[in-house]
């Protein structure tokens, strides 16, 4: 036995060293282990496993027991040195025992073998030959910076790692550790090759590559502790496909398509003073610092989430609004407006293939070398020296200028937009065609008048108006969710109620409400958005403005937004027939 409850307490107060992702799992899971922890039985009743090195009288009128810690100590007393530490060769070294004057009774091992998380737990000193050889380096890596298990683990190899580098060494063994969750079937049951209940692994590799599967479990609560379900039908994995890679490579496409074209493969830049640059060139700043804290913290599904979003912010706002900026010269586009488009992007493509080396390995890579690799498809392309992403530093952010304000701003005018757009094709008005007006209301709209020129192209208006008088579109319903507000409320819920239909409620700057004395929680109630008659109107996330689009289409709107589509047919028809 280990008796743990000797140094129980210690396991418990050094517990706190250490870095638990999810964070629940260490004064949960892990905690309360610790605190119930038994003595440990390390000694198994089996043939195969690494013999207990203790040796004991075979008489117990002369008892003794010898324990064995090296070599050279069994072949001191045993006179050879074993070159096979398993049974049966050890077990046929025995002695007399010295302490029997008869010298009839013998030394012999005992029959049993270690418990194999004994082994597990000893690894990290076990594989460097501790303490006979490297002390220096174990001591230097230890403890290790981090380890990753699925979260049954607690009871077993994070917690014999734990307890032997505690008794041990008084220290964790370990400083960062992730708990993933199961991997299960979509009804909820574990994967099972009889089943079949899986997507085959080689098949989605060689129909949506391994990127996708590595991107779609990391993404996933499974790296939160959580379980996972997979489709057999590999579905979500193809969503990967869909939201995450295409997305990387279409701009990568689309940059080189003009890079091409233009006989310049872009350079890193960052002085461009186009708005929408520094917008994007600031929102990659932003990611590279947020991708770094959340790496840093482990938080390798948060990192995911971030990726994503900044894609949407490239390639559904940058990409998109700045095309005419590419197109060159026959748009009224001069050279140094093209060339700081071409350079912008590339910055941030180079930039970006870094960030999701680890995340999409091949695919930044393959994206890695058209951008500087050489023979490229684009011309003239900039050579490095590394010639691979994963050799590259990761990114230093402040390469990239900070601009926190207009981050916030240009991401408000694309929420707005996004809100505008919904209300356009709940109406089924579409895109060519002209509206009079669009009116974003709210307290702190104002910020927005230096970019309204994008709503106005964006969502094809005439005119934007901004108020801070949020009445004039519309008025808010508060919906208070009776069946989670039932539990803790009781009785009291019908007076939330009735109060919330008279509009006799507020909003706190906390995001809770107050409502018949009460106060309800974001996850208790829903605002519902009331527009004014005749009139579309669509609310922001936070419920601070509002979004009031004209739909009222005149003679002459139709007329124009006609216009609009004949020279789109037209302009389909020549590129059609090549000219």
């Amino acid at each position: 036995y280990v008796e743990v409850t000797a140094f129980r307490d210690r396991l418990v107060e050094l517990n706190d060293d250490i870095e638990w992702i999810p964070g629940h799992v260490r004064d949960g899971q892990f905690g309360k282990w610790l605190a119930g922890a038994r003595d440990w039985s390390i000694s198994r009743n089996r043939f195969w496993g690494s013999p207990i090195p203790v040796w004991r009288s075979d008489d117990p009128a002369y008892p003794r027991t010898d324990v064995y810690g090296s070599l050279d100590e069994i072949e001191r007393d045993f006179g050879v040195r074993p070159a096979d530490l398993h049974r049966p060769i050890v077990d046929d070294l025995v002695r007399p025992n010295p302490d029997d004057p008869t010298g009839k009774s013998m030394m012999r091992r005992v029959s049993e073998v270690f418990d194999c998380w004994f082994e597990s737990g000893s690894m990290p000193f076990a594989q460097v030959h501790y303490p006979f050889e490297n002390a220096t380096w174990f001591d230097e890596h230890s403890p290790a910076d981090f380890i990753v298990e699925y979260i049954a683990q607690t009871r077993g190899w994070f917690y014999t790692l734990h307890v032997l580098s505690v008794a041990l060494f008084d220290r964790p063994a370990f400083s960062n550790v992730i708990c993933h969750g199961v991997v299960l079937d979509h009804e909820g049951r574990k994967l099972s090759k009889k089943l079949r209940n899986y997507p085959d692994p080689e098949e989605v590799m060689g129909t949506l590559g391994s990127d996708a599967l590595r991107w779609y479990l990391m993404a996933s609560p499974i790296l939160r502790g959580g379980d996972l379900r997979i489709a057999t039908d590999a579905s979500e994995i193809s969503e990967v496909v869909r939201l995450v890679i295409n997305p990387i490579w279409n701009a990568y496409s689309f940059f080189t398509l003009y890079a091409n074209a233009d006989g310049e493969p872009g350079r890193f830049r960052t002085d461009s003073t186009d708005v929408l640059d520094r917008y994007i060139l600031a929102t990659t700043r932003a990611l590279i610092e947020s991708t770094q804290a959340r790496m840093d913290a482990f938080d390798i599904a948060g990192t995911c989430q971030d990726v994503l979003g900044f894609l949407d912010a490239l390639n559904n706002w940058y990409i998109r609004r700045s095309r005419e900026r590419f197109w060159g010269s026959g748009s009224g586009v001069t050279e140094q407006a093209r060339a700081d488009a071409r350079d912008t992007l590339f910055t941030v493509l180079s930039t970006l293939v870094k960030i999701t080396a680890p995340l999409l390995p091949f695919l930044s890579e393959e994206l890695y070398l058209g951008l500087h690799g050489p023979g490229s498809g684009i011309s003239n392309s900039n050579s490095t020296e590394s010639g691979s992403v994963h050799l590259e530093d990761w990114p230093d952010a402040t390469e990239l200028p900070a601009d926190p304000d207009l981050v916030t701003t240009m991401d408000r005018i694309r929420e707005v937009c996004s809100v505008g757009l919904g209300l356009r094709e709940d109406h089924r008005l579409r895109a060519r065609l002209p509206l009079a007006s669009v009116t974003v209301a709210g307290s702190d709209v104002a910020t927005l008048e230096p970019l309204l020129g994008l709503v106005r192209d964006e969502l094809n208006v005439k005119h934007v108006i901004l108020t801070d008088d949020l009445d004039s579109v519309g008025s808010f319903q508060l919906r208070p969710n009776a069946r989670v507000l039932g539990p803790r409320l009781g009785k009291s819920v019908q007076e939330v109620i009735k109060a919330a239909k008279a509009g006799d409620w507020s909003t706190n700057d906390d995001g809770t409400v107050a409502v018949a004395g009460q106060v309800l929680n974001a996850d208790e109630f829903d605002l519902a958005l009331v527009a004014r008659e005749g009139a579309a109107a669509g609310p922001l996330r936070d419920n601070k403005a509002v979004v009031e689009l004209d739909i009222d289409v005149t003679p002459e709107l139709a007329a124009e937004g006609l216009a609009r589509d004949v020279v789109r047919a037209v302009q389909d028809t020549r590129k059609g027939a090549g000219f």
